[in-house]
């Protein structure tokens, strides 16, 4: 079964249920049939009369074998098998057929009057007969009998009736089975179809008519919306590629540039200005943090959603300070105001975000004092910068979107990206906008509580560097 097509299971399980189905109703009407032609049968057998004229004669005249029912002799016809039986056994026929004596009959002569009992016997030739037995005065019983012929005839009529209704339903039931499995894997069929352009060519673009609201198209919709969202993530990858290319062009070109002033002067012997020499190591340094610092926030931003730190909780006014005293190290000033919040989330990932968002108030506002605020969850830092334009607001969290004031300042461009990525893995959101009076302030709010949530007895996660 499970080497056939999909269509030859449909097929097959269609046709067996119905085959099942059929079978089924086949023998219950069978049963019915038998059971109303056996009860019409027995209604037969006691709607005959007693004939109490044969029956007193045939008492008078006992005889224990069948005997001639011809009026020339004196005996009346009968058209059923008919003797009286009494408790011992004894019988009087009173017909050409004899019914042979059980303990039914013997049990029944014995009884109270009016007592009775059917079954199915045997004449004495062997004749397969419905038997009635019925006191009918002390210590004696009348019985009378049927052929059963016409009943098995007519059950094996409906037999074969049946039986043949029942390969003529199995039959259509296949036939419907095939027609209603090509109908309904007809989409199944598309989809299949789709796949395999997918596998073969890689194109991402191919979409399935979404027809109805069923499981089958339910399940091309959410194959529309997996590749869309493949395309998306290839497309991304793509510009990400390119972008980045183009942002490692510029610093590459300019070490080669002074790697091959640095060599040149050592092949020709031409020693260069020790100054102008210094200047050179110094810019080459430069680069080789600038590019440091790009491959790492690429590497940030590149990694799957699996690849980053399992989500704890931990305490967030911990993760922002120890983001400022790293910021303090690199020359910032930092005014802060934390109260307790923690969360679940990557320390790693929401220090970093920190940092970069006190980096970046930072390197707009030289000379001033950047404020880091967090109060029940929002995480707010603040530059006395220029600020930014309304226009520029939206494109802030690209990835290496850079203002016009701010590409002549170093920076990859990264950095607003990874904070808003970090933030969406903490389960928060991050915005930025210009703050009253000039500057501009960071928000970010991150779901949390003001208590920790585990066991106050374990020691708490600090952020790590």
């Amino acid at each position: 079964m499970k080497r056939r097509s999909m269509r030859s299971r449909l097929t097959l399980l269609v046709a067996a249920a119905v085959a099942i189905a059929v079978a089924v109703s086949a023998v219950g009407c069978w049963y019915f049939v038998r059971r109303e032609l056996s009860w019409q049968l027995n209604q037969s057998l006691r709607d005959i009369r007693v004939p109490w004229d044969a029956m007193n004669k045939a008492v008078r005249d006992c005889s224990p074998n069948p005997v001639s029912t011809s009026p020339d002799d004196g005996h009346p016809s009968f058209a059923e098998p008919m003797q009286i039986v009494f408790p011992d056994g004894t019988r009087c026929v009173m017909g050409n057929i004899a019914v042979k004596v059980t303990y039914r009959e013997k049990k029944v002569a014995d009884g109270y009057r009016g007592q009775e009992a059917v079954y199915d016997g045997y004449a004495d030739d062997g004749t397969p007969i419905r038997v009635l037995v019925k006191n009918v005065d002390q210590n004696a019983a009348f019985v009378v009998a049927r052929p059963l012929h016409e009943l098995q005839s007519t059950l094996r009529s409906v037999s074969l009736m049946l039986a043949i209704v029942a390969a003529l339903g199995v039959l259509v039931a296949a036939t419907a089975g095939l027609l209603v499995s090509r109908a309904a894997l007809r989409p199944v069929g598309r989809l299949t179809r789709a796949v395999e352009h997918i596998a073969q060519t890689e194109d991402l673009n191919t979409r399935i008519p979404v027809e109805g609201s069923d499981e089958i198209a339910r399940l091309s919709a959410s194959f529309n919306a997996m590749t869309a969202a493949l395309a998306g993530s290839r497309d991304r990858q793509q510009q990400l590629v390119a972008d980045a290319g183009h942002e490692l062009r510029t610093p590459l070109t300019t070490l080669r540039t002074n790697i091959d002033l640095l060599l040149r002067s050592e092949q020709t012997g031409r020693s260069l200005d020790p100054g102008a020499k210094q200047r050179l190591l110094v810019n080459v340094k430069a680069q080789f943090a600038e590019l440091t610092t790009l491959v790492g926030d690429l590497l940030q931003l590149a990694r799957g959603d699996a690849d980053h730190e399992p989500h704890v909780e931990l305490p967030l006014h911990e993760v922002v300070t120890a983001a400022v005293e790293r910021a303090r190290l690199r020359g910032a000033e930092v005014g802060t105001d934390l109260s307790p919040w923690y969360v679940v989330g990557s320390a790693t990932s929401l220090e970093r975000a920190v940092l970069n968002l006190i980096d970046n108030a930072a390197k707009f506002s030289p000379g001033h004092e950047v404020e880091v605020a967090l109060r029940e969850g929002e995480l707010t830092v603040r530059d006395h910068g220029p600020g930014i334009s309304e226009e520029d607001l939206p494109h802030v969290f690209e990835r290496f979107w850079r203002s016009p004031s701010a590409r002549s300042l170093p920076g990859s461009g990264l950095g607003l990206a990874i904070v808003a990525q970090a933030a969406d893995e903490a389960g928060g959101e991050v915005r930025l906008g210009n703050a009253p009076g000039g500057g501009t302030v960071a928000t970010m709010r991150l779901p949390g509580n003001l208590t920790p949530r585990s066991d106050p007895d374990q020691p708490s996660q600090r952020a790590g560097a």
